[in-house]
């Protein structure tokens, strides 16, 4: 074989998994969307930190349930524990801050600013990885971020403490991202779910009894916390496999379609109207995920 064949043969190939990778974490930010919109309903009742605990808790139960019905529970126990672990405490971190965020800013400049996580991944895959996007890439990138700031219109308030957790929680997730480009094969998907779990779940129930413990829940409330574990569990196992199909920089791109996703819910479950912006935006990062896969 020549190598100008095997130059376009590993192009054909890098393009197809990308274009794969693109359709799964595309559905990996939709069960993300899910699940922020389930916590949205619950948070009406229950404090964030419970809430937080019980969907975390609710998906590390169902991938362990998983694990013994199918007798892979060894699995669970990652190859590479300390790449693993950071992984976890980077989410465990990305979490609390943009908690924080939420607390203290406007929601859609909170949004905004942790949408910085795929320029952020695509110059980490650029300088770590060695991955090059190329110069419509880079523009397709940088317009999806456009598209964000014009479907959320963020106000010019001042600087706070709260735009820099923004902005930390994007670089914690953005780095976690990158790492998982850094995992091995043999590394098993549930291994890197299970740890990130653990760490987000005894994370969560540390925060919840230092802000005032847990209040009683009745079984309706309990099955949409269920309900919201797993579209959390799905999403992290879609995303961890999304990013191992696939180049770190094209896959990030793909975060911006959550904003569509969660518009979407919105207007199912609270009757939030979809204003023009939020469409011309939207269309412009449907545009830009076009432009990364070129």
């Amino acid at each position: 074989m020549s190598d100008s064949i095997r130059s376009a043969s590993a192009v054909g190939t890098g393009a197809n998994a990308n274009l794969r990778a693109a359709a799964i974490v595309i559905t990996a930010f939709a069960a993300f969307s899910g699940t922020d919109a389930l916590v949205k309903l619950l948070s009406a009742e229950f404090r964030v930190p419970q809430v937080t605990f019980l969907i975390t808790l609710a998906a590390l139960l169902l991938v362990s349930g998983r694990a013994v019905f199918t007798r892979r529970l060894g699995e669970l126990v990652p190859r590479q524990p300390g790449l693993a672990l950071i992984r976890a405490l980077l989410l465990a971190g990305d979490t609390l801050l943009i908690h924080y965020a939420f607390a203290a800013l406007p929601l859609a400049e909170a949004y905004v600013l942790a949408f910085l996580s795929p320029v952020l991944v695509a110059i980490l895959a650029f300088v770590f990885l060695g991955e090059r996007l190329s110069l419509i890439g880079w523009l397709g990138v940088g317009l999806g971020f456009a598209g964000v700031a014009v479907a959320l219109r963020p106000g010019a308030g001042a600087l706070n403490l709260g735009h820099m957790a923004a902005i930390g929680s994007a670089l914690l997730f953005a780095l976690s991202l990158a790492l998982l480009r850094k995992t091995k094969s043999e590394e098993s998907d549930d291994a890197l779910v299970a740890t990130m779990l653990v760490m987000l779940t005894v994370t969560a129930f540390i925060v919840a009894m230092a802000t005032g413990g847990f209040d009683a829940i009745g079984p309706g409330a309990l099955l949409v916390a269920v309900l919201a574990g797993t579209l959390l569990y799905v999403g992290h196992a879609l995303l961890v496999r999304a990013f191992r199909i696939g180049d770190a920089s094209v896959v990030a791109a793909f975060q911006y379609s959550q904003i569509v996703w969660g518009c979407l819910y919105g207007a199912v479950l609270f009757g939030a109207p979809i204003e023009t912006y939020t469409i011309v935006g939207g269309v412009i990062i449907i545009f830009s995920g076009w432009l990364v896969l070129k």
